[in-house]
């Protein structure tokens, strides 16, 4: 562990929105409203794929595990968050600031890998449909699944030794969760060595996997302008325009907060948009993908017509 200052024995505090005291009302209210929302939708989603037959497919196999991510990425900021806001108590140690970054990263670092599996799954949907069924086999899904999880574990374990090496000054942090750029502001050495080190692996899990999945979306792009029939191509625009919505939201924060230089971050800048991905972003992605689909919408109606016949 670097060298730190002797008052990060004392943990940190987290100001969150404490520059706005007449507001935090209302963000305790919204972000409530938000959080049930998200815990509901989510956990809807993981219900309806197991408790579907027709669900049982690689699309909702993933779509699953990413409502799950979604549901552990609220839950590790949210509650702390809240507490924050209630004005009960703005600290947090050491610990528990390296536990909730490594959680957060982790969660982070898997959801770029997932969505990466998700596209290449509609690739295979949409552009070898005739070998679908053969690509994307059971083990194939669970095995891309794991190592999704496995690959976001790794990358938070790098990031998180790597930022411990550094000396860090101050306890004071401009944010409502322990983040990496605003821990970085922090270090009061000249760590350009290790932030280099650290920025290649936030572009190995970032800038790369949105790389693949635009390629991956070329290729349907292009499948989808040969095909003829017209319900088909609405088909096929429904299930990957959704799964392009949330990629787009998801990638788009994460690249402004996470790929770019450490004297340019704007910490006040960077607490709303971490509100984007932490809070909104995981309420959208059940919507997102449920508004439209047929799928979804029968296997909810049955589910709430046998708990009707069973009441």
């Amino acid at each position: 562990m670097g060298r730190l200052n002797t008052s990060l024995d004392n943990g940190f505090i987290l100001v969150a929105f404490s520059d706005w005291p007449q507001l935090e009302f209302l963000f305790f209210v919204f972000i409530s409203i938000f959080y049930s929302l998200t815990l509901f939708g989510n956990t809807t989603i993981i219900i309806l794929s197991r408790a579907d037959l027709r669900l049982r497919t690689p699309m909702y196999f993933f779509l699953s595990h990413l409502s799950f991510l979604d549901l552990c990425y609220t839950t590790s900021t949210v509650p702390q968050l809240l507490v924050n806001l209630s004005g009960l108590d703005k600290t947090i140690s050491y610990g528990r600031c390296i536990a909730q970054l490594i959680i957060f990263l982790s969660l982070g670092g898997t959801e770029c890998m997932l969505l990466v599996v998700m596209a290449f799954d509609r690739y295979a949907a949409v552009c070898r449909p005739l070998h679908y069924a053969t690509i994307m086999h059971p083990v194939l899904c669970q095995t891309l699944a794991a190592v999704s999880w496995v690959g976001g574990i790794v990358n938070s374990l790098i990031q998180t030794s790597l930022m411990m090496a550094m000396p860090l000054c101050g306890h004071r942090l401009n944010h409502f969760i322990c983040e990496l750029p605003v821990l970085l502001k922090l270090a009061c050495e000249d760590t350009g060595g290790i932030e280099a080190k650290m920025f290649v692996a936030r572009v190995i899990m970032i800038a790369m996997p949105a790389a693949l999945i635009l390629g991956s979306y070329a290729h349907i792009a292009r499948a989808m302008v040969k095909v003829k029939s017209t319900a088909g191509r609405k088909k096929a625009f429904g299930t990957c325009g959704s799964h392009l919505v949330v990629v787009s939201l998801f990638y788009g924060s994460a690249m402004y907060i996470y790929l770019q230089p450490k004297e340019s971050y704007s910490e006040s800048e960077g607490k709303f948009v971490a509100l984007f991905y932490t809070i909104i972003t995981p309420m959208l992605n059940p919507l997102i993908y449920t508004l439209r689909n047929k799928d979804v919408k029968g296997a909810l109606w049955k589910v709430l017509r046998r708990g009707k016949a069973v009441g």
